[in-house]
Protein backbone atom coordinates (compact mmCIF):
# COMPACT_ATOMS: atom_id res chain seq x y z
CA UNK A 1 0.00 0.00 0.00
CA UNK A 2 1.01 3.65 -0.80
CA UNK A 3 -0.36 6.48 0.78
CA UNK A 4 -0.89 9.48 -0.91
CA UNK A 5 -1.04 13.35 0.39
CA UNK A 6 -2.69 15.90 -1.43
CA UNK A 7 -0.55 19.45 -1.08
CA UNK A 8 -0.67 20.73 -4.53
CA UNK A 9 -3.86 23.44 -3.53
CA UNK A 10 -2.89 27.43 -3.22
CA UNK A 11 -4.23 28.35 -0.30
CA UNK A 12 -5.53 31.11 -1.07
CA UNK A 13 -8.01 32.06 2.00
CA UNK A 14 -4.77 31.54 4.12
CA UNK A 15 -3.20 34.45 2.56
CA UNK A 16 -0.53 35.98 2.90
CA UNK A 17 0.63 32.67 4.98
CA UNK A 18 0.75 31.29 2.02
CA UNK A 19 1.13 33.48 -0.57
CA UNK A 20 4.80 31.93 -1.22
CA UNK A 21 4.67 28.71 1.12
CA UNK A 22 2.64 25.68 1.15
CA UNK A 23 -0.11 25.26 3.68
CA UNK A 24 1.00 21.51 4.28
CA UNK A 25 4.27 23.08 6.04
CA UNK A 26 2.87 25.42 8.21
CA UNK A 27 3.35 24.52 11.70
CA UNK A 28 0.67 23.21 14.27
CA UNK A 29 1.43 22.80 18.24
CA UNK A 30 5.04 22.95 16.68
CA UNK A 31 4.91 20.38 14.26
CA UNK A 32 4.19 21.12 10.64
CA UNK A 33 0.57 19.79 9.40
CA UNK A 34 2.10 16.85 6.80
CA UNK A 35 4.47 15.81 9.92
CA UNK A 36 1.53 15.16 11.81
CA UNK A 37 -0.11 13.03 9.11
CA UNK A 38 3.22 11.46 8.47
CA UNK A 39 4.09 10.68 11.65
CA UNK A 40 1.18 8.26 12.13
CA UNK A 41 1.02 6.95 8.52
CA UNK A 42 4.82 5.84 8.83
CA UNK A 43 3.92 3.48 11.55
CA UNK A 44 1.12 1.56 9.67
CA UNK A 45 3.19 -1.63 8.41
CA UNK A 46 0.58 -2.13 5.42
CA UNK A 47 2.26 1.23 3.84
CA UNK A 48 5.25 1.47 2.03
CA UNK A 49 6.03 4.26 0.76
CA UNK A 50 4.65 8.09 1.03
CA UNK A 51 3.84 9.99 -1.83
CA UNK A 52 3.47 13.53 -1.58
CA UNK A 53 1.58 15.58 -4.67
CA UNK A 54 2.55 19.46 -5.12
CA UNK A 55 2.58 22.18 -7.83
CA UNK A 56 5.96 22.99 -9.32
CA UNK A 57 5.55 27.04 -7.77
CA UNK A 58 6.05 24.94 -3.84
CA UNK A 59 8.06 21.72 -5.25
CA UNK A 60 11.25 23.43 -3.54
CA UNK A 61 9.58 24.01 -0.33
CA UNK A 62 9.04 20.12 -0.05
CA UNK A 63 12.54 19.83 -1.41
CA UNK A 64 13.93 21.03 1.57
CA UNK A 65 11.66 19.87 4.04
CA UNK A 66 12.16 16.04 2.67
CA UNK A 67 15.83 16.77 3.70
CA UNK A 68 15.51 17.11 7.10
CA UNK A 69 13.07 14.51 7.26
CA UNK A 70 13.64 11.05 9.22
CA UNK A 71 10.63 8.59 8.35
CA UNK A 72 11.15 4.83 7.88
CA UNK A 73 9.19 4.65 4.35
CA UNK A 74 10.73 6.28 1.60
CA UNK A 75 9.02 9.68 0.21
CA UNK A 76 8.05 10.87 -3.45
CA UNK A 77 7.87 13.76 -4.10
CA UNK A 78 5.30 14.14 -7.35
CA UNK A 79 5.51 18.00 -9.42
CA UNK A 80 2.42 18.31 -10.65
CA UNK A 81 3.35 21.21 -13.05
CA UNK A 82 1.26 24.10 -12.15
CA UNK A 83 1.97 27.29 -11.04
CA UNK A 84 -0.71 29.52 -9.67
CA UNK A 85 -4.39 28.74 -8.02
CA UNK A 86 -5.52 29.47 -11.91
CA UNK A 87 -4.25 26.97 -13.62
CA UNK A 88 -4.10 23.92 -10.64
CA UNK A 89 -5.31 20.78 -11.84
CA UNK A 90 -7.76 20.01 -8.77
CA UNK A 91 -7.33 17.26 -6.19
CA UNK A 92 -8.95 14.64 -8.38
CA UNK A 93 -6.65 15.11 -11.55
CA UNK A 94 -3.78 15.25 -8.95
CA UNK A 95 -4.83 11.61 -7.78
CA UNK A 96 -4.75 10.49 -11.29
CA UNK A 97 -2.09 12.14 -12.68
CA UNK A 98 0.11 10.26 -9.53
CA UNK A 99 -1.87 7.30 -10.52
CA UNK A 100 -0.27 7.19 -14.06
CA UNK A 101 3.29 8.85 -12.81
CA UNK A 102 3.60 6.16 -10.21
CA UNK A 103 2.18 3.36 -12.76
CA UNK A 104 0.49 2.73 -9.28
CA UNK A 105 -0.65 -1.13 -9.02
CA UNK A 106 -1.86 -1.10 -4.84
CA UNK A 107 -3.89 0.09 -2.56
CA UNK A 108 -3.70 3.51 -2.02
CA UNK A 109 -4.43 5.64 0.86
CA UNK A 110 -5.13 9.41 -0.02
CA UNK A 111 -5.42 12.23 2.48
CA UNK A 112 -5.87 15.78 2.20
CA UNK A 113 -2.41 17.83 3.47
CA UNK A 114 -4.36 20.24 5.21
CA UNK A 115 -6.16 18.10 7.66
CA UNK A 116 -4.89 17.72 11.56
CA UNK A 117 -6.12 14.65 13.37
CA UNK A 118 -6.40 13.29 16.96
CA UNK A 119 -6.56 9.78 16.13
CA UNK A 120 -4.48 7.00 13.69
CA UNK A 121 -5.54 6.18 10.32
CA UNK A 122 -4.03 1.98 11.17
CA UNK A 123 -7.71 1.34 12.33
CA UNK A 124 -9.18 2.84 8.59
CA UNK A 125 -6.67 0.54 6.80
CA UNK A 126 -7.56 -2.51 8.76
CA UNK A 127 -11.65 -1.70 8.35
CA UNK A 128 -10.54 -2.30 4.54
CA UNK A 129 -8.56 -4.69 4.43
CA UNK A 130 -11.64 -6.78 6.54
CA UNK A 131 -13.98 -5.56 3.76
CA UNK A 132 -12.28 -6.08 0.94
CA UNK A 133 -13.56 -2.74 -0.66
CA UNK A 134 -12.06 0.81 -1.49
CA UNK A 135 -13.70 2.80 1.36
CA UNK A 136 -14.25 6.35 2.46
CA UNK A 137 -14.58 7.99 5.89
CA UNK A 138 -17.51 9.92 7.77
CA UNK A 139 -18.55 11.52 11.17
CA UNK A 140 -21.54 12.71 12.27
CA UNK A 141 -21.89 15.95 11.66
CA UNK A 142 -25.37 17.78 13.73
CA UNK A 143 -25.37 21.25 11.93
CA UNK A 144 -27.42 21.38 8.82
CA UNK A 145 -25.12 24.62 7.65
CA UNK A 146 -21.59 22.66 7.82
CA UNK A 147 -23.23 20.10 6.06
CA UNK A 148 -24.03 22.20 3.25
CA UNK A 149 -20.66 22.85 2.86
CA UNK A 150 -19.26 19.36 2.54
CA UNK A 151 -19.43 16.05 1.35
CA UNK A 152 -22.78 14.16 2.58
CA UNK A 153 -23.35 10.26 2.84
CA UNK A 154 -26.03 7.90 2.66
CA UNK A 155 -25.32 4.51 3.78
CA UNK A 156 -27.01 1.40 4.98
CA UNK A 157 -26.98 -0.26 8.26
CA UNK A 158 -24.10 -2.48 7.78
CA UNK A 159 -21.73 0.89 6.45
CA UNK A 160 -22.32 0.04 2.44
CA UNK A 161 -21.83 3.46 0.59
CA UNK A 162 -25.12 4.42 -1.40
CA UNK A 163 -24.14 7.47 -2.63
CA UNK A 164 -22.57 10.48 -1.80
CA UNK A 165 -23.59 14.51 -2.48
CA UNK A 166 -21.37 17.13 -2.75
CA UNK A 167 -22.27 20.41 -0.80
CA UNK A 168 -26.06 19.64 -1.12
CA UNK A 169 -28.66 22.22 0.09
CA UNK A 170 -30.63 19.28 1.61
CA UNK A 171 -28.39 16.84 2.98
CA UNK A 172 -30.32 13.42 2.92
CA UNK A 173 -27.92 12.28 6.28
CA UNK A 174 -25.83 13.36 8.95
CA UNK A 175 -22.98 12.33 8.09
CA UNK A 176 -20.38 14.53 7.19
CA UNK A 177 -17.58 12.94 4.68
CA UNK A 178 -13.68 14.18 5.13
CA UNK A 179 -10.69 13.86 2.46
CA UNK A 180 -9.57 10.66 3.56
CA UNK A 181 -9.92 7.62 1.29
CA UNK A 182 -8.46 4.21 0.45
CA UNK A 183 -9.09 3.15 -3.31
CA UNK A 184 -8.24 -0.58 -3.27
CA UNK A 185 -5.87 -1.92 -6.22
CA UNK A 186 -8.66 -3.59 -8.46
CA UNK A 187 -10.33 0.08 -8.64
CA UNK A 188 -7.90 2.17 -9.44
CA UNK A 189 -8.13 1.36 -13.11
CA UNK A 190 -12.26 2.39 -12.95
CA UNK A 191 -10.83 5.85 -11.90
CA UNK A 192 -9.47 6.63 -14.77
CA UNK A 193 -13.41 6.79 -16.40
CA UNK A 194 -14.29 9.24 -13.63
CA UNK A 195 -13.97 12.42 -15.70
CA UNK A 196 -15.49 11.28 -18.79
CA UNK A 197 -18.24 10.08 -16.86
CA UNK A 198 -18.88 13.93 -15.04
CA UNK A 199 -16.90 13.87 -11.98
CA UNK A 200 -15.99 17.16 -10.99
CA UNK A 201 -11.83 17.80 -11.00
CA UNK A 202 -11.71 19.96 -7.90
CA UNK A 203 -12.75 18.46 -4.33
CA UNK A 204 -11.24 14.86 -3.68
CA UNK A 205 -14.99 13.51 -2.59
CA UNK A 206 -16.23 13.76 -6.15
CA UNK A 207 -13.73 10.80 -7.09
CA UNK A 208 -15.01 8.81 -4.35
CA UNK A 209 -18.76 10.05 -4.70
CA UNK A 210 -18.80 8.70 -8.57
CA UNK A 211 -17.08 5.68 -7.40
CA UNK A 212 -19.25 4.51 -5.12
CA UNK A 213 -21.35 4.12 -8.18
CA UNK A 214 -19.31 1.45 -9.91
CA UNK A 215 -17.77 -0.10 -7.13
CA UNK A 216 -18.22 -1.56 -3.77
CA UNK A 217 -17.59 1.08 -1.06
CA UNK A 218 -17.70 1.05 2.64
CA UNK A 219 -17.45 4.07 5.26
CA UNK A 220 -15.19 4.42 8.40
CA UNK A 221 -16.30 6.18 11.18
CA UNK A 222 -13.67 8.55 12.41
CA UNK A 223 -12.95 7.46 15.87
CA UNK A 224 -11.55 11.35 16.69
CA UNK A 225 -11.86 14.50 15.65
CA UNK A 226 -10.57 16.27 12.30
CA UNK A 227 -9.33 19.85 12.06
CA UNK A 228 -9.69 21.10 8.23
CA UNK A 229 -7.45 24.36 8.32
CA UNK A 230 -9.20 26.39 5.30
CA UNK A 231 -8.39 29.80 6.77
CA UNK A 232 -7.03 32.09 9.06
CA UNK A 233 -9.37 32.00 11.69
CA UNK A 234 -9.14 27.98 11.82
CA UNK A 235 -5.69 28.11 11.83
CA UNK A 236 -5.57 29.97 14.92
CA UNK A 237 -7.81 27.99 16.16
CA UNK A 238 -5.94 24.66 15.54
CA UNK A 239 -2.53 25.99 16.80
CA UNK A 240 -4.54 26.75 20.45
CA UNK A 241 -5.72 23.25 20.73
CA UNK A 242 -2.45 21.77 19.83
CA UNK A 243 -0.33 23.76 21.24
CA UNK A 244 -2.42 23.00 24.44
CA UNK A 245 -2.97 19.57 23.71
CA UNK A 246 -0.63 17.63 22.00
CA UNK A 247 -1.44 14.37 19.94
CA UNK A 248 0.13 11.01 20.77
CA UNK A 249 -0.53 7.50 18.56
Amino acid sequence: MKSLILAAGYATRLYPLTQNFPKPLLPVGGRSIIDRLLADLDTIEEIDQHLIVTNHTFYDHFKTWKETCHYQKEIILIDDGTVDNASRRGAVQDILFTIEQRSLREDLLVLAGDNVVDFSFRGFVQFAKAKRSSCITCHHEPSVAALQKTGVLEMDRDGRVLAMHEKPQQPPSHWAVPPFYLYRADDLILLFQALAGGCGADAPGNLAGWLCKHATMYAWELPGKRYDIGDLASYEQVNRLFNAQPVNF
